[in-house]
């Protein structure tokens, strides 16, 4: 995730980074977040939902890459819900999202569950589930549902970093 200093937003597009409630709840030393912009995020490291258990050998991103990344993102550490999101129990007062997920993605369904329980929790969010996409399928710049996908990403920040 790249903290922006002066806007406090934040943007993770790669699994394990530390998310949005790690630093929402944090710190003094560092600016409160106001905007939470999760691209393919991985949220969960139980691996339990349904396209996780599907999803095991798709392109870029396989149930046994999942697990080496929460591996090497805990160490030895229990998950907690600051490196795990999904385990919070409360999602009540973080800063509005949008959450990204590719159909074709271990992470889908814990994006999706996410914005769902953070949506319950009277927490704004947009939601855009890519058709035809996995996870880290923009990195194939030649395909149009890549660019309109990082165009969106664009927009979304520019609106954030504006508001």
């Amino acid at each position: 995730m790249t903290p922006t200093p002066a806007s406090g937003a934040a943007f993770t597009r790669r699994a394990g980074q530390i998310t949005p409630p790690t630093w929402s709840s944090g710190s003094r030393d560092r600016p409160p977040i106001r905007f939470q912009l999760l691209n393919q995020p991985g949220l969960d490291d139980r691996q339990e939902t349904w396209s996780a258990r599907q999803f095991t050998d798709t392109p870029w991103m396989t149930r046994g890459k999942v697990a080496e990344m929460w591996r090497h993102y805990l160490g030895s550490a229990a998950a907690t819900p600051h490196a795990a999101p999904a385990r919070a129990a409360d999602l009540s007062g973080l800063p509005p999202a949008y959450i990204a997920t590719a159909e074709l993605c271990p992470n889908r369904d814990e994006g999706i569950d996410y914005a769902l329980r953070l949506l319950q929790a009277g927490v704004p969010v947009e939601l855009h589930q890519w058709h035809g996409t996995f996870h880290g399928s923009q990195a194939i710049l030649s395909a149009e549902v890549s660019q309109r996908q990082i165009a969106e990403l664009g927009a979304v920040l520019r609106r954030a970093l504006a508001g």
